[in-house]
């Protein structure tokens, strides 16, 4: 875990220090990780589930435009049916933050393969992320016949797969417009499901004839007439079809069948494009078995793949892929003697000439530290150490730590050339034991930030690093701001404030153990003067002291 100093910065970026340079602009900002996932429905989300629980490091984006957000219901998902999308999605989304996964609110225009094999990733706002596999779960849009009322009543009182909503419209009158030549595909079970089915063949060519007459014999009604429009009632449910010819099909449901296309544009860079599903309703975007499309290192799930797959099985192949590239990251690892995580991205972030941070101490933690006793101090996500270098000339003996090598590199050189004396360690807060067994007077978390966990590691430590006595000052940016909606189609928010652990749920740990802990500030104040960024105002600030007993 690292986060500094973060004027220019969102709160949970880590590293200590002011921005040397900041033009009163959101910066434009390029991210590493391990897997980059296109798309945050069911397929996406279970991947980068399967991945996060491997402790890759994994990046969603996400545009919020699912293929079935006109649904307000989801059916056939086991344990959960009946359950709204969206709720679906939310529950997936807390899932993959809470095992260290990150979901992006943005949207990805292109994809390029780098040199190196790694990809990068264009994103709205200017961003990028680079990453050694790309898992695309995009979906498809639907192609809606052009009939007045359709597009209106799409996903409720016009519907098209019997698995989703068929059981809903039992027995009911059902007017099935046929608009494609597979578009009897659904009718065999549509017909079992009611026996007040009328079939209009609003565009006959093609369509299999014996079909056709079978389904007549059999005593559906077939119209063979063009359809004008979808009739509602004043409640908006629909009432029934009228024909070209003036004529009205009562009807408690319309069933119609899309045509579909794969949402594959933002592969073309690599030179990946669709190919002609069977059925001839649309495309999909080829895969072989384990999920990998003809481009080594991109891989593909869901709807995108697979046009029949309802959320449930979306779910399944997309965690089964991501089961694939958890192997195939493993594999390359072990080549290259080496493990890979979270640390890549913070690594990068110090990867430049030049200093990150302007190397001055933060105003907060001098005005909260200046009056305590020195003694031992732990500084949480040191970032270059500026505010560890400070501890140390005020006569703290400081142990510092950070995810990112680089940093602490910078760090130690700065601490040589003044002549000071600072135990620098590379941990993450989610690593076991990350400050060693010692504990001490003051731990520091300025502007830092440690990703979530189910077992709330990271925490834990945090507040078992605070001795008897100890105090605990944890200052993050007021993250007000940063919770507005973004518009996809401009911006990408890059970093996921979920995803980390906030000052928030350590102000509720704190108060949950009243008899260790007393809380002695807790508040949203502006930042001291002298602050560069004009991105972040104010500061949420808690200090707390351990009890002695």
């Amino acid at each position: 875990m690292s986060e500094r100093r973060g004027e220019g910065c969102p709160d949970h970026h880590q590293q200590h220090d002011h921005h040397q340079h900041d033009s009163g602009r959101p910066p434009t900002i390029e991210r590493h990780c391990d897997v980059a996932v296109i798309g945050g429905s069911a397929a996406g989300l279970a991947a980068a589930l399967q991945l996060s629980r491997q402790r890759r490091g994994v990046v969603v984006v996400d545009d919020g435009t699912p293929r079935n957000a006109a649904a307000g219901h989801m059916h056939g998902f086991l344990g959960h049916e009946g359950i709204a999308p969206d709720d679906l999605r939310a529950a997936g989304r807390a899932e993959v933050r809470g095992h260290g996964g990150e979901v992006l609110t943005g949207r990805v225009t292109g994809v390029w393969r780098l040199d190196d094999g790694r990809f990068r990733l264009d994103l709205t706002g200017g961003h990028t992320l680079v990453a050694r596999r790309v898992l695309a779960a995009t979906g498809l849009r639907d192609e809606i016949p052009d009939i007045d009322g359709v597009a209106e009543q799409w996903g409720r009182g016009v519907i098209h797969c019997p698995f989703c909503h068929g059981f809903e419209v039992r027995d009911q009158r059902l007017v099935q417009i046929v608009t494609h030549p597979s578009g009897l595909h659904p009718t065999l079970l549509f017909r079992h499901l009611t026996d007040r089915l009328t079939v209009v063949l609003h565009e006959p060519a093609g369509v299999d004839t014996e079909m056709v007459d079978a389904l007549a014999g059999s005593g559906v009604v077939i119209e063979r007439s063009a359809v004008r429009r979808v009739l509602t009632r004043s409640d908006d449910t629909v009432s029934g079809v009228e024909l070209t010819d003036g004529r009205v099909l009562d009807a408690d449901a319309v069933v119609v069948g899309a045509l579909f296309r794969a949402r594959a544009d933002v592969l073309a860079g690599v030179g990946l494009a669709t190919t002609p599903h069977p059925s001839g309703a649309g495309d999909v975007l080829a895969v072989d078995p384990r999920g990998e499309t003809a481009v080594p290192g991109i891989y593909a799930a869901g709807n995108l793949t697979d046009p029949s797959l309802q959320v449930l099985p979306a779910a399944a192949q997309g965690s089964q892929v991501g089961a694939m590239i958890a192997f195939s990251l493993a594999e390359q690892d072990l080549r290259g003697a080496r493990r890979s995580g979270e640390a890549v991205d913070w690594d990068h972030r110090y990867s430049g000439p030049e200093r990150a941070w302007s190397g001055n101490p933060n105003g907060t933690l001098v005005r909260e530290v200046i009056e305590l006793t020195p003694g031992r101090a732990l500084d949480v996500g040191a970032g270059e150490g500026a505010d560890a270098l400070w501890l140390a000339e005020q006569g703290w003996k400081v142990t510092a730590t950070d995810i990112s090598a680089r940093a602490l590199d910078r760090a130690r050189a700065e601490a040589e050339r003044r002549g000071l004396a600072v135990d620098l360690v590379r941990s993450d807060a989610g690593d076991p034991a990350p400050f060693g067994s010692a504990t001490f007077d003051l731990v520091s978390l300025q502007y830092g930030s440690f990703k979530r966990s189910p077992d709330q590691r990271g925490l834990r430590s945090l507040l078992d690093a605070v001795a008897p006595g100890g105090t605990l000052l944890v200052v993050h940016h007021d993250q007000a701001p940063m919770r507005e909606p973004v518009d996809v189609a401009t911006q990408t928010r890059m970093f996921d404030l979920e995803a980390f652990v906030g000052v928030d749920e350590i102000a509720e740990a704190l108060r949950a153990q009243p008899d260790t802990w007393r809380i002695e500030t807790y508040e949203t104040r502006p930042r001291p003067a002298g602050a560069a960024s004009t991105h972040h105002v104010d500061d949420v600030i808690l200090r707390a002291t351990r009890t002695r007993s």
